[in-house]
């Protein structure tokens, strides 16, 4: 309870206000303590060594007096004396054991709002003590530091210069007024007391006071790298969830690119060939059923080696075995082949400009992406002829158009759909301003649709370029 110390100096000036009671002081067994699990600063140390200082001589002054009081024989009111200085020593053991258990384990009894019944019953006892004997008058140069920490400095000035002038008493009552008659007939009981002992005890309450406010101010520094601990704790605490939680999202929104672009379409496929097979029996046509079973079927594996890719993180089955330009003809020749299964024949071309380069995987993988999911809109809504794939390598670009000559549409009028469709436009922008590209749709309902990508060459992909791939959807 005396550890009130140093917490009267949360503002950096001290308590303001009435009715205090001790209530705002966290102890000097608080004062900078460090949380757990963190090593002490520098401050906290000097704090804890003070803290001890201050018990360790509070504690050998008491002592010595107790021992002076010994020698010279337990006699008459001696016995009252010892028992005051033993209740005050208890007294003042059991408000620092309180106040250290509640410092190290805060769910415990906390003393601090009686903090300052517990300094009025220790100056209570020593006011008896110095009544009853001198050897406890340097008591008070604790005492001074007790009533700094634990009072308001409005309270504690007064209370130091009022101990002050309990100690100059003290000391001349019993040298002058309560000394044996032998030594009163040489130094009379009505002399004023002499310069030693008014200057002692004022300069210790002085020294006392310079030093609970130096005392103060190292606290404060303390408490605020407390506080600026927790609070760069709590800072990284909450960059890591945000990190976590950004991760997830950066992950959730890979897997429904990815599954957006391949699987669904693929499945999407594998339905409307399974419709047109189903047809083609009842029309007793088993070469044609036989034929669309065929694109099932290579529609399935394709998805199959997808969602094995997906599983291994690796890049799309098309890419493995050659360059952009191979996958993006077998996409050609799949398309056409899928479409004439259904009976639509759509003609679909592959058109280089430029000498072709080395890509990065992180591009291939976003154009691959984009011409599957344009070419599966068109298959779908565009009711095109010709759809033309044109890849242009560009010097420090690379650049693709997907042009269909289909019905078209207003880019600008695409309502989001509870089924999960209308996803491609929003993923393939995120796709290509991952890798710092561009994107614009040209469409008109009856005038066809031009998807066109360019995407610069040598720069740094952006956090979500893991993701790559890219899709233009419609839907």
């Amino acid at each position: 309870m005396e550890g009130d110390a140093g917490n009267t100096v949360h503002n950096g000036t001290g308590h303001t206000g009435t009715g205090h009671t001790g209530t705002g002081h966290a102890g000097a067994g608080h004062a900078g303590a460090p949380a757990p699990g963190t090593e002490p600063t520098g401050a906290a140390v000097i704090l804890r060594v003070l803290r001890v200082s201050l018990h360790v001589g509070f504690a050998v002054l008491l002592l010595v007096a107790l021992v002076r009081l010994l020698a010279g024989g337990i006699t008459g009111q001696d016995w009252i004396t010892l028992l005051l200085a033993l209740l005050l020593a208890a007294f003042y053991l059991v408000g620092t054991v309180l106040e250290k258990r509640h410092a190290a384990h805060r769910t415990r009894f906390d003393p601090r709002p009686y903090s300052a019944w517990w300094l009025g019953g220790v100056s209570l006892l020593w006011l008896l003590l110095i009544w009853t004997s001198a050897d406890f008058v340097w008591l008070a140069f604790p005492l001074f530091f007790l009533q700094l920490h634990v009072l308001p400095r409005r309270l504690a000035l007064p209370a130091i210069a009022l101990s002050t002038l309990f100690v100059i008493g003290a000391l001349w009552f019993h040298n002058g007024v309560g000394a044996p008659s032998g030594q009163a007939a040489a130094e009379p009981a009505s002399v004023a007391p002499q310069l030693p002992m008014v200057l002692g005890p004022a300069f210790g309450a002085a020294f006392a006071v310079v030093t609970g406010l130096a005392y103060r101010a190292l606290f404060l520094e303390a408490e605020n790298q407390r506080l600026a601990a927790e609070e760069l704790r709590r800072t990284r605490a909450e960059l890591a969830r945000t990190q976590h939680n950004a991760g997830t999202l950066a992950e959730r929104t890979r897997l429904a690119r990815e599954i957006h672009d391949t699987l669904a379409q693929g499945l999407s496929s594998i339905v409307l060939m399974g419709r047109a097979a189903e047809k083609a029996l009842d029309d007793g046509e088993p070469a044609v059923a036989r034929e669309r079973l065929r694109v099932v079927r290579d529609t399935a594996a394709a998805n199959l080696a997808e969602a094995r890719n997906f599983v291994r993180a690796l890049q799309s089955p098309d890419l493995e075995d050659g360059s952009l330009v191979a996958g993006l003809l077998r996409l050609c020749e799949q398309t056409e082949a899928e479409t004439a299964a259904r009976g639509t024949g759509l003609r679909c071309r592959l058109d280089v400009e430029g000498v072709p380069a080395e890509l990065p995987a992180a591009h291939q993988t976003v154009l691959l992406r984009a011409a599957q999911a344009s070419l599966a809109n068109v298959r779908a809504h565009a009711q095109a002829g010709t759809a033309v794939v044109t890849l242009s390598f560009l010097g420090q670009d690379v650049a693709m158009d997907i042009y269909d000559d289909g019905t078209g549409f207003d880019p600008s009028a695409l309502p989001a759909r509870p089924d999960g469709s209308g996803y491609g436009l929003t993923s393939l922008r995120d796709r290509v301003a991952a890798l710092h590209g561009q994107l614009d749709i040209e469409s008109a309902p009856g005038e066809g649709t031009v998807v066109a990508i360019r995407l610069p060459l040598g720069q740094a992909p952006g956090p979500n370029a893991a993701p790559a791939p890219a899709s233009g959807d419609r839907k």
